[in-house]
């Protein structure tokens, strides 16, 4: 029995990140369905979500205000969620070019700022950016040349995370994203995109539908999207540039609350893992988040099994050696971030493989305890 176990074990990981991009890369050769893209120019609002932002947002204001987008057809608003450092101040300090405030009192977080601001947008499609985002200056151009196809309701761009100071979390950090857009891309040519990047994504105007102060827009939106027949899709074109966390610490709790929220969402979109109504989306949506979320319970398993089960084979004691390597790998990255080290792409990937699941583990343990975020601060976690 143990030995079944753990040959299922196995066989959740390796499915999770490596059966399934190949089964979807392979899926998206065979029943390929791009979106039908052409130049167009609808009116769009852009929503900035802010809490005491203000060493990030006049740079924020200024890449939108300069992008290559006609000017009399971009609304920008500013959603300070009870700001306190300055920021509002910032921000109506270009009133005179257009961009308005929207405070929110008390403050309540994200996604009730996004509800909160809505009603005020007059754009055809809505826009989101984070405080901190710094679009390419096509990149808004790119996103709307997808919403020329009706089937399209929801379009995300390409995250690419910098990493200046070379924090080894950093780097972790950025070969997670260029993996996760791989899987985007391929994810678009078949169907829709499970999970976007909340910091350079749009969806129509008429789709938005007003969340629970405890969602996670950057995810429950696009599946409302999904559930309203339409599609959603990764625009590799549209480029974000944004500072990775510097810290271990702050990437931790970054990805515990992401997966928190992420695992509420789940259960609140449980019918689109039906797969009567939704064949191929909630077969991604189970392959790439479900079982990505949980991985950490096959992680652990494999180690506890494969020490029970060494008597019964070299071939337990080859897996022993390689996950020693591994975790040992993973280790040493954990050492080269503490003293400040760079350290090589073979420890890098285990480190942050190891600390993204950990959050996963501790978000779910909260998750069954009923835990829920609604406040967080920006940019540490």
């Amino acid at each position: 029995m143990m030995e079944v176990v753990f040959i299922i074990c196995i066989g959740w990981v390796a499915y999770v990140y490596v059966g399934y991009p190949l089964l979807v890369m392979l899926l998206a050769i065979l029943f390929r369905s791009s979106p039908i893209k052409k130049a167009f120019q609808p009116s769009v609002t852009i929503l900035i979500p802010a809490y005491n932002e203000k060493e990030h947002i006049a740079a924020t204001i200024e890449n939108k205000l300069s992008l290559n987008y006609p000017k009399d057809k971009i609304q920008i608003i500013v959603i300070s969620d009870e700001s306190e450092d300055g920021t509002d101040d910032i921000v109506q300090s270009y009133a005179d070019k257009g961009v308005q405030l929207v405070r929110q009192e008390p403050r309540r977080g994200k996604t009730s700022g996004l509800n909160l601001a809505v009603p005020k947008a007059s754009g055809e499609i809505l826009v989101f950016s984070d405080a901190n985002s710094i679009y390419d200056v096509d990149a808004l151009l790119y996103m709307m040349e997808n919403f020329s196809d009706k089937s399209v309701g929801y379009v995300t761009g390409k995250m690419v995370y910098t990493n200046s100071n070379g924090a080894v979390i950093g780097d972790g950090c950025g070969a997670y994203m260029r993996y996760e857009n791989f899987i985007r891309k391929h994810e678009t040519l078949l169907n829709s995109v499970v999970g976007v990047d909340g910091g350079v994504d749009a969806v129509r105007r008429e789709l938005y539908q007003p969340m629970n102060a405890d969602q996670l827009p950057d995810f429950v939106l696009p599946l409302n999207v999904v559930e309203q027949g339409r599609r959603v899709v990764y625009e590799e074109r549209a480029l974000l540039k944004e500072d990775s966390l510097s810290s271990t610490s702050s990437e931790y709790r970054m990805r515990v609350r992401v997966s928190l929220r992420a695992m509420w969402a789940l259960l609140d979109k449980r019918a689109l893992l039906n797969p009567v109504r939704f064949p191929v989306f909630g077969w991604e949506l189970i392959s790439h988040k479900l079982l990505r979320y949980l991985i950490f319970i096959p992680q652990l398993l494999l180690v506890l099994l494969n020490l029970m089960l060494l008597a019964d084979g070299a071939i337990y004691w080859l897996f022993a050696l390689l996950q020693a390597v591994f975790y040992m790998l993973a280790y040493m990255g954990y050492l080269a971030e503490r003293e400040g080290k760079h350290a090589s792409f073979v420890m890098t990937l285990p480190y942050y493989f190891v600390v993204v699941n950990a959050a996963s583990a501790q978000a779910f343990w909260m998750f069954l305890k009923g835990n829920k975020v609604v406040l967080w601060t920006p940019r540490v976690g």
